[in-house]
C-alpha cells in the first residue's frame, strides 16, 4: 500500500470537491476547500517529500472560460515535478503526448476511452499507440447500482453499462500500467469508504490500483489497508489537513505504512 498524493485543479484553483457536483455549464462546483496556495506549491512539497505516482486532475472541461488557466496551473505543476505526477482531465490521444512532453509520468483517461456507455476500444488503441502502454492510467471511477459498481463518466455523472469486476480489470490491465478509481458517491464527502468496493479491488493481483473517496478518519485509511489485504494504494483528498481537512498528513503516511 502507497499513499498518493492528489492536486485538484478547478477554475485555475487547487480544490476539494464534492463528488459529481461539477456543473460544466456554468463552471461551478460545491466546494469543500480552495487553497490560497498554487498547483506548484503542492507539486514541489510532494517532490520534497518523495511522494510520487499522485495524480494531477484538472476539473474544467476543454473550451470552459477557465479551462486555460487550470491548464496553465497543472502544467506548472508537472515542471516543478517532473516524473512524479500522473496528469487527467480531457485526455485523448491527440494531447496525450503533451502532457507526457511536459512532465508526467503517466496520463489518466476515462471519457474518451468509455464512449456511449461502452469502452471504445479503437480509442483505447488510439491511446497506447500515442504514448504506450507504460505510461496510460484508466480511471475507472464508479458509482453504486444496486449492489454492482459501474464506471461513470462526464464528471461522474453519467454511468456507462461497465460494471467493475475482476474480469473488467483483466480485460483492460493489458493497455495499461495503473487503475485510479474514487468512489464518486462517497468523494469528498469524508463519510466513509465504500467497504464493498475495497473489498471488491483487494482481490486483485494484478496492476496497481489506487483507490480514493469517503476517508474521514484514519481508522477508514486503516479499513483500506485490511479489507483490501494491502494491495490497493490510497488517496486522500478533503480531509486531509493540506487541504482543510482533520487527519494530519504525517499521520496518514503512518497509517497506510502499518505503523
Amino acid at each position: 500500500m502507497e499513499f498518493r498524493p492528489c492536486i485538484d485543479i478547478h477554475n485555475g484553483k487547487v480544490k476539494q470537491i464534492v463528488g459529481g457536483s461539477l456543473d460544466d455549464e456554468v463552471d461551478t462546483a460545491s466546494e469543500n476547500f480552495v487553497s490560497k496556495k498554487d498547483a506548484a506549491f503542492f507539486a514541489e512539497f510532494y517532490a520534497k517529500e518523495g511522494l510520487s505516482g499522485g495524480h494531477v486532475i484538472m476539473l474544467n472541461h476543454v473550451g470552459s472560460p477557465n479551462y486555460e488557466e487550470t491548464k496553465r496551473q497543472a502544467l506548472k505543476a508537472l515542471e516543478i515535478f517532473p516524473g512524479g505526477l500522473q496528469l487527467g482531465g480531457g485526455v485523448n490521444d491527440d494531447n496525450a503526448m503533451e502532457y507526457i512532453d511536459a512532465g508526467a509520468s503517466h496520463v489518466i483517461v476515462t471519457s474518451f476511452v468509455f464512449k456511449d456507455g461502452r469502452i471504445n476500444y479503437e480509442n483505447l488503441q488510439k491511446l497506447v499507440k500515442a504514448v504506450g502502454k507504460e505510461r496510460l492510467v484508466l480511471d475507472l471511477s464508479c458509482r453504486r447500482k444496486n449492489d454492482d459498481y459501474f464506471v461513470v463518466t462526464d464528471r461522474w455523472q453519467k454511468f456507462t453499462k461497465e460494471e467493475v469486476t475482476l474480469e473488467l480489470l483483466s480485460g483492460l490491465s493489458s493497455y495499461c500500467d495503473e487503475f485510479l478509481i474514487h468512489a464518486a458517491d462517497v468523494e469528498g464527502r469524508q463519510c466513509g469508504i465504500e467497504e464493498d468496493l475495497v473489498k471488491l479491488l483487494g482481490k486483485w493481483e494484478g496492476i496497481p490500483v489506487t483507490y480514493a473517496g469517503g476517508v474521514g478518519d484514519y481508522d477508514d485509511v486503516y479499513a483500506i489497508k485490511e479489507l483490501s489485504n494491502d494491495r490497493l494504494n490510497v488517496t486522500v483528498g478533503s480531509a486531509l489537513d493540506l487541504f482543510g481537512g482533520p487527519l494530519n498528513y504525517e499521520t496518514v503516511l503512518s497509517c497506510v505504512k502499518g505503523v
